[in-house]
């Protein structure tokens, strides 16, 4: 007789929680707290309380069960599977990196806001709220960026974020180097390090 199915999944569970803590750990002890130079800060930064609400207009791919993703993500993040692939593919981007990033920068929480003012799954800053009050040379620095109701939509924050993702990887020619290009300044390789280990460790 094989293992119990239910104990196999426990244990799988305990160690993910377990990875999970040490990953949230590792970023605190870091101590990042500086805005990002692409998209935004890490999501042990993140606060469950937003300044806006915007409604969730996406379906949730994890009701279809059919998501490509590995099912070691959690459910948080595999609710979005459908516009992670969607987006992932029309920007020439592995899907499972997408999900790493997500899983790092949010959780799966569409409406995750940092102490910075990234917005959304994938933590991009936003023209407005706190992202405002940072000056470049030539005046706001994401003046050009969209709103924090935009970027609380979550197939607009994964199109714009995967966008951003890949424009990263065409520049710098190494996903490595537009991965610390999309995350916080103050990170260096710290922050690519992580989410290329989620993106290992998931696959």
């Amino acid at each position: 007789m094989g293992p119990d199915p239910k104990l196999v999944s426990m244990v799988i569970k305990s160690a993910l929680a377990a990875s999970l803590v040490l990953t949230g750990l590792c970023l605190l002890l870091t101590g990042a707290t500086s805005p990002a130079a692409g998209a935004a800060d890490p999501s042990a930064d993140i606060s469950i309380n937003p300044p806006e609400e915007a409604p969730i207009d996406a379906d949730p791919a994890g009701e279809q069960g059919d998501c490509p993703l590995s099912s070691a993500y959690p459910e948080k993040v595999q609710q979005w599977c459908e516009l992670i692939v969607e987006f992932a593919a029309a920007h020439e981007l592995p899907a499972e990196l997408i999900a790493a990033v997500i899983l790092q920068e949010s959780g799966g929480n569409a409406l995750a806001y940092s102490s910075s003012g990234a917005v959304g799954l994938m933590q991009v800053m936003p023209r407005d709220g706190l992202a405002a009050q940072f000056q470049c040379v030539n005046g706001p620095c994401f003046a050009s960026r969209p709103t924090i109701t935009e970027l609380q939509d979550p197939a607009y924050n994964i199109e714009y974020g995967t966008r951003m993702l890949a424009g990263l990887v065409s520049r710098t020619g190494e996903v490595r180097e537009a991965l610390k290009a999309y995350g916080p300044m103050d990170r260096g390789y710290s922050y690519a390090d992580t989410v290329l280990a989620i993106y290992e460790n998931y696959r």
